[in-house]
């Protein structure tokens, strides 16, 4: 079963629309609830949170008194929800509920061949403004390279992770630009589905070339030293009887 995990922040225009998206997706697929992180928001993103609760008896709210970005967003979602599996999501409905039906379809036919797997969304055509779309393709690349986590596009929020997978990674700021890297990392293997992805018809961006540039550099060669310090793939103690077997 789903828990559909949206932070968000000053999106107050886009909620109703997306819950009720969400709302339709579970008709298609285990959904059975939606857990908003409203990550310090100050506009009408609260109070209408509040009139969704009310109407959207599956709509659960987790509110940041600040804001403390996506990655802790996504970690106080994941803590707070209930079921096994989470879907991740951004809240701007750039993202289309309709395609979580894609992921869970793909880990329904990989897990029969192994238990710990994340489907990870992958945008076949991104609808966004020319300077970001080179700026992640740049990005992407040099990631790939340095973490060879076999992922074209890890800016694509929408995921599906065991919740058990998800909270057992090392927390840091902005890991959730490196969430392919991370699974791979603690043993979790990937599988890729092409999704969809939608035009901002509003609000605005929270992310810009800079504020993502500034802090990449240094997120990425962390991101590289955990992935060095890990336990190595063969790693299996165990313990030793009185007869030393």
């Amino acid at each position: 079963m789903i828990s559909v995990v949206v932070p968000v922040l000053n999106e107050e225009d886009n909620i109703a629309a997306l819950i009720d998206e969400i709302v339709i997706a579970a008709g298609t697929c285990p959904i059975r609830e939606i857990v908003y992180v409203d990550d310090g928001s100050t506009d009408r993103t609260p109070a209408i949170l509040a009139e969704q609760m009310r109407r959207v008896p599956i709509l659960r709210v987790i509110r940041h008194d600040r804001p403390l970005g996506q990655s802790a967003a996504f970690l106080s979602g994941a803590r707070a929800a209930s079921q096994e599996l989470l879907v991740f999501m951004d809240g701007d409905r750039q993202n289309d509920p309709a395609d979580i039906k894609l992921l869970h379809d793909r880990y329904g036919v990989e897990t029969v061949a192994r238990k710990r797997l994340a489907v990870l969304g992958q945008r076949a055509r991104r609808i966004d403004s020319t300077l970001r779309r080179i700026s992640s393709r740049l990005a992407n690349r040099l990631r790939a390279r340095v973490l060879d986590d076999g992922t074209r596009d890890t800016g694509c929020s929408l995921k599906l992770i065991r919740r058990e997978d998800f909270l057992s990674l090392p927390y840091f700021d902005h890991i959730h630009r490196f969430l392919p890297a991370m699974l791979l990392r603690s043993g979790v293997a990937l599988a890729h589905v092409e999704v969809s992805h939608r035009a901002r018809t509003h609000g605005t961006s929270k992310y810009g070339f800079w504020n993502r540039a500034l802090v990449g550099a240094t997120d990425l060669m962390g991101a590289a030293w955990l992935i060095r310090r890990r336990l190595p793939e063969d790693y299996a103690p165990r313990e030793i009887g009185m007869d030393g077997q």
